[in-house]
């Protein structure tokens, strides 16, 4: 049997840790990297594991503490899992079996030096299934030595040397458990850091741009990925996901010093702007419960009847 280390950061989650490692239990070796945690996650730590190190970053700087941690372990492959989350124990056996030693190098297997493992995101109670947020692959168990994080201005990526595959068990995500906790990230490190990576990329900066970013996030997440389906909570996930995309075009807005616009044209470019968005609202709003009518007849009549309102 291949040899397996679970390595997990961590940073104040005396709430959270308990559950992931218990999790991990299967592997041969847990690693815990701390970036100064004040409250009692290590002597949560210690009730699992030995192997704990001390290395303060910033921030921004996650992929850092994440390949420190990589360095440390010992064994050939690696189990990269945050702290606020765990290894479903479907997701336990398969990574057991793919770990087994195989009978021949011939096997595609043998070629395979990372696996994608689709997540489980539970927001605000509920696994969400659809709204963009599911199956949500992450590269998480790879060869020591084949993979590292690489820092991105919003979130850490995982860079693979080699080919990959994909595992079908999950690993469950405790994602947002508040409002006030998805607004803190958004506010703090989120939205300004995605607004940063959009002027290093060339965005060419437009006014309008402040309805039609929260506009399209909203459109994608709830009609075209079906966060509809999600009930209550995939409204309420798009809402804030459009409110998200508002907020880093009003900090790209203030990295460009606050510009103002025309006056004497702006009332009437914003009847135009929410003119086309109500539209595109109604576009949506009539696909989507065109697609959810199994009759045929009843589709064509439903059709026709959207066509003559919106005459």
């Amino acid at each position: 049997m291949n040899k397996l280390t679970a390595v997990v950061m961590v940073f104040n989650e005396e709430k959270n840790i308990e559950r992931c490692l218990k999790s991990l239990k299967f592997a041969d070796e847990i690693v815990v990297v701390d970036n100064g945690s004040s409250d009692k996650t290590i002597d949560l730590v210690k009730k699992y594991t030995k192997n704990i190190f001390t290395q303060k970053n910033n921030p921004g700087e996650i992929d850092l503490l994440k390949n420190f941690g990589f360095e440390k372990a010992k064994n050939d492959w690696i189990l990269s899992v945050d702290a606020d989350e765990e290894v479903s124990p479907e997701l336990k056996d398969e990574i057991l079996k793919v770990l087994k030693p195989q009978s021949t190098s011939h096997e595609p297997r043998a070629k395979i030096n990372g696996y994608y493992i689709p997540r489980k995101n539970i927001i605000f109670g509920k696994f969400i299934e659809h709204s963009g947020w599911y199956p949500d692959p992450q590269l998480r168990l790879f060869k020591k030595g084949k993979a590292k994080f690489v820092s991105t201005h919003v979130h850490e990526q995982v860079k693979l040397e080699g080919e990959s595959a994909y595992l079908s068990s999950h690993l469950i995500h405790h994602h947002y458990n508040s409002i006030s906790e998805f607004l803190q990230r958004t506010i703090a490190l989120y939205a300004p850091n995605e607004a940063e990576d959009y002027l290093d990329k060339g965005y060419v900066f437009s006014y309008f741009d402040a309805v039609r970013f929260p506009l399209n996030e909203f459109l994608s997440r709830f009609f075209a990925r079906k966060g509809y389906k999600d009930g209550f909570h995939g409204l309420i996930l798009s809402m804030l996901m459009a409110f998200y995309h508002f907020l880093i075009f009003a900090f790209i807005w203030e990295k460009k010093g606050f510009k103002e616009y025309d006056k004497d044209d702006f009332l009437s470019q914003s009847e135009k702007e929410f003119k086309k968005g109500g539209k595109e609202i109604l576009y949506w709003l009539t696909k989507e419960k065109l697609e959810n009518i199994k009759d045929p007849l009843k589709r064509s009549f439903t059709k026709i009847r959207s066509k003559l309102t919106n005459l």
